[in-house]
Parts: C-alpha cells; structure tokens; sequence
C-alpha cells in the first residue's frame, strides 16, 4: 500500500479505538519500552500527544522518563521553516496547542539536536523494514536527518507492521525500532 492509503487506513484504525482502548494500548506501550537497553541516555526526544487524533498517550513514557531523572525534550514545530525545533521540558514550561492543534512549548532551553541521544517518533503506520508513515509534513524526516547518526529513534504504534510501503524514498528515515502493545521490532541488527 501507499503511504496515502496507510494514512486513511491507520487514521480509521485509530478512530475506531476507545479511550480506554487507548489508555491501555500506551500503558503497555511503556511497559515494553522498559524492556529496552536504552535507559542509560540523557537526552530523550518524545512528542506530547494529540488527543483528537487518538495518539498513543505519552503521558505515561513522560513519567518513566521523569522518575528516572532523564533530560526530556519536546519538539515544537516552526511553522515559518516548516522544521521541528527542540525544547527542554520543565516545570515552568508552558504548553499550549498550535494552529496544527498539537501541543507544544511556547518557549523555553532550546536543545540542539547532536545533543539527543533517543527519539520516540509518532506514527500513523509502520513496516516491515523499519519505514513510517507520518501525517504527511515530513517534519520528523527532516529533524531525524539532523540527529547524530547514533541517535535511537524509535516508533511506537498501537498495531503492528504492514509487509511493505510502497512509495517510501532516500529522504525518509527509518526506524531502529518499533514498539508495539504486544512487540519490539528490532531494525538496527
């Protein structure tokens, strides 16, 4: 299938999925991160989450990472460049919701992104070989671009892998790996 047709397809999906549903999806979402070698990091990039749009809750990664006494990072979208820009999350950080409707910092410590060590990326739909859907801007594709390349960037998705996505190019960034209710889907070996 196409990106086109996965974004359609996995939008329905998500559409069709309880609060509840999505409540307990991301829980054992961050259970099965916990499964993963990559806590000794100090910088972790993760998105906050669109509630409309039923994405995974991150809430729940976000208190892993703040009981670990981690550097947490979260991404802002600068609608003059179209690039994702990168904040430090504090206590005095204000979120407020942008004119995409996604919650963001208004301001704050910018993070360069040779400092992030690990990348949580949204996703709509994942494959086989470690490739992503989005919703469509190409913001994480351009900002993963510009991470070291030993940065983790790890996709988490309420279900599991298609075969293939057909119309997938050089510009896009695949995953190291995919997190799953049920799985880990390893990309890097």
């Amino acid at each position: 299938m196409t990106k086109l047709e996965l974004r359609n397809l996995y939008k329905s999906k998500r559409n069709a999925l309880t609060e509840k549903d999505v409540e307990d999806l991301s829980l054992k979402i961050a259970n099965q991160l916990l499964k993963l070698s990559i806590w000794e990091a100090s910088f972790y990039h993760i998105f906050l989450s669109i509630i409309e749009q039923r994405e995974i809750n991150t809430e729940y990664i976000l208190n892993i990472l703040s009981g670990k006494d981690k550097n947490i990072v979260v991404p802002k979208i600068d609608l003059k460049t179209d690039t994702l820009k990168s904040y430090l999350l504090t206590d005095n950080t204000t979120i407020k919701i942008n004119k995409l409707n996604i919650p963001q910092p208004v301001d704050g410590i910018e993070v360069a992104s040779n400092q992030i060590n690990v990348v949580f990326v949204p996703l709509l739909a994942f494959d086989e070989q470690g490739h992503r859907v989005g919703y469509g801007k190409g913001y994480y594709d351009k900002f993963l671009s510009h991470c070291k390349p030993e940065t983790l960037k790890i996709g988490l998705s309420f279900f599991n892998p298609e075969k293939r996505i057909e119309d997938t190019h050089e510009g896009d960034v695949k995953l190291d790996f995919c997190v799953t209710p049920t799985t880990i889907y390893n990309f890097a070996s």
